[in-house]
């Protein structure tokens, strides 16, 4: 006698594989989005997610520079070093001024102006492109991120 195992065949129908509901609510959930979404920019409705724009306290214009291992130096308005960071504790300042300098390139705008470091009411701290618009608000990429910035306002 021959040995023959038995493999169960499997047999799927494309309708049982994802349940049919199921991808009439995925569908349904893009519509919704792309409607509300549409709606919202044809109106004009003001962006809520963004922060409010409070008062500066304490402002300061910096020239950043940077390397992709990390090494990031920081000017004054004077051109006097704030600060001279070795690759392993620039990294966050280097990558910030990269993005600076991308966001410039793409508008064909000098690298070497200043930017704005800007301390706002409620303890927020900001960096801000005034040649580009572009801004970001420190606190959302950590405490020892910020705090790296901080100490270049003099904050602790």
């Amino acid at each position: 006698m021959s040995e023959t195992s038995h493999t169960p065949r499997l047999r799927h129908r494309e309708d049982e594989l994802v349940p049919r509901f199921m991808v009439r609510a995925m569908f349904a959930l893009v519509v919704v989005c792309l409607v509300l979404v549409s709606a919202a920019r044809i109106t004009g409705r003001p962006l809520e997610a963004t922060p409010p724009d409070t008062p500066v306290i304490r402002e300061r214009a910096i020239h950043l520079s940077g390397d992709t291992s990390g090494a990031a130096r920081v000017l004054d308005a004077n051109g006097s070093v704030i600060a001279d960071l070795p690759g392993d504790q620039g990294g966050f300042i280097a990558g910030v001024q990269r993005v600076i300098e991308r966001e410039r390139a793409k508008r064909d705008l000098p690298s070497d102006a200043p930017v704005l470091l800007q301390l706002r009411e409620g303890n927020r701290l900001s960096i801000t492109d005034p040649l580009t618009g572009w801004s970001a608000e420190l606190m959302g990429f950590g405490a020892t991120n910020t705090r790296s910035f901080a100490r270049l306002l003099g904050q602790p």
